[in-house]
């Protein structure tokens, strides 16, 4: 008797390449937070490296990626805006996957370009990066969750 509900939305970045150029505590990490922090509205926090890979050039605690984690007031207003203004706003969209529902009936966007929000200025920003955004239910089967998202106003392809 559960009703489906949105729990939160995850916004992450992974920082790639972009950590072996040189300045890169000092230029482009920051300049990535406050551009995150600028779409989100909240503060990133920084996700380092459980463990070392040397296939990937990355040690125990180097830092690999961004994330915020959106609830209540703040997930409304960010899912408003990605269906009303973010998506639309995407080269050659015609609409979402059904395949980027998980089993568990979680969304998942990517996002090749940054700069298509709102508050991003194409020609002030310094870097280029991509996200990827998480949409967690309750929904707990993949039917359900595509229903439930198409509820909330998410344009699918037909």
């Amino acid at each position: 008797m559960q009703s489906l509900s949105l729990e939160k939305i995850v916004i992450s970045v992974g920082l790639g390449r972009a950590r072996t150029s040189p300045q890169f505590e000092d230029k482009i990490l920051p300049d990535i937070a406050k551009e995150l922090q600028d779409i989100t509205g909240q503060k990133a926090s920084v996700r380092k490296a459980k463990k070392s890979i040397a296939g990937f050039k990355v040690r125990e605690g180097d830092v690999v990626g961004l994330a915020v984690t959106l609830r209540g007031k703040r997930m409304r207003d960010f899912l408003t805006k990605l269906t009303g203004v973010v998506l639309p706003r995407m080269r050659d969209f015609r609409g979402l996957d059904l395949k980027n529902i998980d089993s568990s009936g979680n969304l998942t966007i990517g996002i090749r370009e940054h700069v298509i929000f709102p508050e991003i200025n194409q020609d002030t920003s310094r870097v280029a990066f991509g996200l990827e955004i998480t949409l967690v239910s309750n929904a707990g089967k993949k039917e359900k969750g595509a229903e439930f998202y198409e509820s909330l106003g998410i344009p699918f392809k037909k």
